[in-house]
């Protein structure tokens, strides 16, 4: 490849060279034979100038030939690839690899970058990191915030964030049932007392209008709205990739609508005897 991208280089660099002697010879023909000073100049200058014309066109058309070629090879790479594989079992497991792919880009095309689980919780801890202002949550109750490295870890980033003053509140999603776990009364505790404004929400008091399923765009419902910026959201469903970040405020707008509804049938929480409880049900006991 290389040899014959220096012989067209030789041969484009001898075409200028013939065309430059070509006009030269016209010019001196016409001055030292037909003694017609006049015409050798024009021809001599037209010759120059027609020269340096195919010289830049052929270095246009070499530029336009090259990118046309990388952009072939990078178009089809992917199908010569595939052409090549020869195995059954290895060309459905490289199909199956192209579908996800192609579901990722569709993704960017809608400005959300995919994240698998380990890098949802990084990102989720970088937000939390350059978050100024307000974090506003949503979780379901899950006794991983106590065990989970990846999730104590983004606790740590909500506490240094509390730290410079930032408001968390977070909404847990859980059942009645749940509430009473040991495990669960230590993760609302525990953040309780860190500072963190907890509300609870029960599924079964959730709006109807709200699809707890995640078969809408909202996903599983278990996301963070940093500052009003930026958002990250876990999917629904189990996949190649565990969440997603945003950065468009058409989506942070429908994110914001969504937390505000579930703020809306959230409860707010006390401790009373080293339990937590619902602040409406303490106060009717009272």
């Amino acid at each position: 490849m290389k040899n014959m991208k220096d012989v067209n280089k030789k041969i484009h660099d001898m075409a200028v060279f013939i065309e430059f002697l070509a006009g030269s010879g016209l010019a001196i023909f016409f001055h030292m034979v037909l003694h017609n000073e006049e015409a050798a100049y024009i021809v001599f200058g037209l010759g120059i100038l027609l020269s340096l014309v195919t010289y830049l066109v052929r270095e246009d058309v070499g530029k336009m030939k090259s990118e046309l070629v990388a952009q072939y090879q990078q178009v089809h790479s992917i199908p010569f690839a595939l052409a090549q594989i020869t195995d059954p079992e290895c060309q459905v497991k490289a199909k199956e690899l192209i579908a996800g792919t192609l579901k990722s880009i569709n993704q960017l095309q809608q400005g959300y970058i995919p994240l698998d689980e380990m890098d949802f919780y990084l990102e989720g801890a970088r937000q939390s990191d350059h978050t100024a202002s307000q974090i506003r949550a949503v979780d379901p109750l899950t006794t991983g915030w106590l065990s989970r490295g990846a999730l104590v870890n983004f606790y740590q980033s909500n506490l240094r964030a509390m730290e410079r003053g930032v408001l968390i509140t977070r909404i847990f999603l859980t059942s009645r049932d749940e509430l009473s776990d040991p495990e669960v009364q230590k993760v609302l505790q525990g953040q309780h007392r860190d500072g963190v404004k907890v509300r609870v929400a029960f599924k079964d008091e959730l709006p109807s209008t709200i699809d707890f399923s995640g078969s809408d765009i909202y996903g599983a419902l278990d996301f963070a709205v940093y500052d009003d910026r930026a958002v990250t959201s876990v999917f629904a469903y189990a996949g190649k990739s565990y969440g997603r970040k945003t950065g468009q405020q058409d989506d942070i707008a429908k994110y914001l609508h969504l937390y505000e509804r579930l703020e809306h049938s959230a409860h707010q929480i006390c401790v009373e005897d080293d339990r937590v409880v619902l602040a409406s049900k303490a106060i009717a006991l009272a």
